[in-house]
Order: C-alpha cells, then sequence, then structure tokens
C-alpha cells in the first residue's frame, strides 16, 4: 500500500514504521477525473485525504446551488475529515479540478492512533490544526478583500 508515501509526508515523518503501516492499511489510492466530487458538504466525515497529484477545489456551497472557493488542494496538501476537532460532517465539498491521485485514510484509524499513542497524537494533531488553520487565516483574508472591493456611497 501508499506506506512510502506517508512516511515522507510532512505529518507522518515523525510516526514509528509499524504507526506507518498501521495507517497504510487503513489507506487506498485513488484516481480520479476533472469535475468527480471527493465528497459533498455535509455527508458523514469518514476519511483524510492526501493530494499526491493534481487538484482538488474545496467549496462552501450556499442556496440555490453556488458556492464559494475555499482554497485549492494541490500536491502535498491534506483536507477531508479533521480528526482532531472531531468534527462528524465534512464543512465543504471536494472537487477535481485536475486529474488527480489522492491517499483515502480512515479517520478512525488515524484517530485510534493518535489516542494509543499521545505523544504521537498530540505531534500530528499539531500539525493538522497549523494547516487548518492556516487555511482559516487565508479564508478570511479572501473574505475580507472581497468585502472591501464592495463600492460604498454615502446615505
Amino acid at each position: 500500500m501508499p506506506t512510502q508515501q506517508l512516511a515522507s509526508h510532512e505529518i507522518f515523518q515523525m510516526l514509528r514504521p509499524e504507526q506507518v503501516d498501521a495507517i497504510s492499511s487503513a489507506a487506498e489510492e485513488i484516481s480520479l477525473k476533472p469535475g468527480d466530487v471527493v465528497f459533498h458538504q455535509g455527508e458523514r466525515a469518514d476519511h483524510f485525504f492526501v493530494v499526491l497529484e493534481g487538484q482538488v477545489a474545496l467549496r462552501l456551497g450556499r442556496p440555490g446551488g453556488v458556492s464559494v472557493l475555499i482554497d485549492e488542494a494541490t500536491p502535498g496538501a491534506t483536507f477531508g475529515s479533521c480528526v482532531c476537532l472531531q468534527i462528524d460532517t465534512y464543512s465543504l465539498s471536494a472537487q477535481c479540478t485536475a486529474p488527480t491521485r489522492l491517499l483515502k485514510i480512515k479517520a478512525a484509524t488515524l484517530k485510534k492512533l493518535m489516542d494509543d499513542d499521545l505523544v504521537m497524537g498530540y505531534a500530528v494533531q499539531t500539525m493538522i490544526s497549523r494547516i487548518y488553520f492556516k487555511r482559516y487565516v487565508d479564508t478570511m483574508r479572501k473574505l475580507q478583500a472581497m468585502i472591501q472591493s464592495i463600492p460604498l456611497e454615502p446615505m
């Protein structure tokens, strides 16, 4: 399975070989085409993803079938279930915008490893939290730029 890809990723570099093997056994490599949906907003968040090749648009759906682009996950990026925050559903939709290869990791397996080895769990949680917080800050900056571009007129 994808042991080598996992071991080389920044989130999993601090894991022992047997921990990487355990995660690897709970992972599968999937190939998707442009337009393929990885998951829809609101679906049960059972998997954590690592982009090996390609690009995935992360979008926030709005009523009326429109969405806002929040981020684009490119090779090396992670997205999906945030195992450290115990969120049960995906808060965004993920759709491929290019031919894409992903590692699809069972979130429950990763969570169990984190719970079983608290030192490793803390290190993984810190890395994942850093990624999600950066995405949050970047999104806030985008929203701020959009709001500042709205023309205002005195009443």
